[in-house]
């Protein structure tokens, strides 16, 4: 009994959100709503793709000014609009990733603050962030779009159809620019690994 007042009460929250959606169309203070529910994941999406918690917060308000202009078209009920608002994200992202200056400004920030900014996850000790920071910066030599599925299965712990709806193609194209992009990842890896003279 208890397991099925669990599951009508996610499923009034998703009626509820979905109303929402509605009309936020034409309501700011129903926007509003929406930007306080969806701001922390997308935050924290924008932040492990970013490394910088600035930027990232910069990035953010790109992403929501971007759905509230857009949020007309969409069309579909509340899981859909998670994955429409990753998507709009890993857009806005890329295009900020975009130019190489700005890449090597974001693996130089990474140097800087040696995993000081707690942005991949505020709970993390310092020598995970430590751990962390070769990784962080062999992500982001990566193509943004490597960047964008490689964080949204190991960090957002999305699943691949979830991920090929986000970035508009099928679970295949998906699983296989996964494969790829984990590949480039152990490769620049070790080639930093050989750089320093670590096994």
């Amino acid at each position: 009994m208890k397991t099925m007042n669990l599951q009508n009460s996610d499923a009034d929250q998703d009626q509820d959100q979905d109303t929402l959606i509605k009309e936020a169309c034409s309501d700011s203070a129903a926007f509003a709503q929406l930007y306080r529910l969806h701001y922390d994941n997308v935050f924290r999406y924008c932040a492990r793709r970013l490394f910088n918690r600035h930027t990232a917060e910069d990035v953010t308000s790109i992403v929501f000014f971007k759905a509230m202009r857009m949020l007309s078209s969409f069309k579909g009920n509340s899981r859909d609009f998670r994955n429409w608002l990753y998507r709009i994200a890993t857009n806005a992202v890329n295009d900020h990733l975009r130019t190489a200056k700005r890449r090597a400004d974001a693996i130089r920030d990474i140097a800087l603050t040696h995993g000081g900014d707690h942005t991949l996850d505020a709970e993390s000790t310092c020598e995970l962030q430590e751990e962390l920071l070769p990784v962080k910066q062999a992500l982001l030599t990566l193509k943004p779009k490597q960047q964008s599925v490689i964080t949204l299965r190991f960090f957002e712990k999305l699943k691949l159809n979830e991920i090929a709806e986000i970035l508009g193609q099928n679970p295949a194209t998906t699983r296989s620019q996964l494969s790829r992009a984990l590949s480039s990842l152990r490769k620049q890896l070790r080639a930093t690994a050989d750089q320093h003279g670590e096994v």
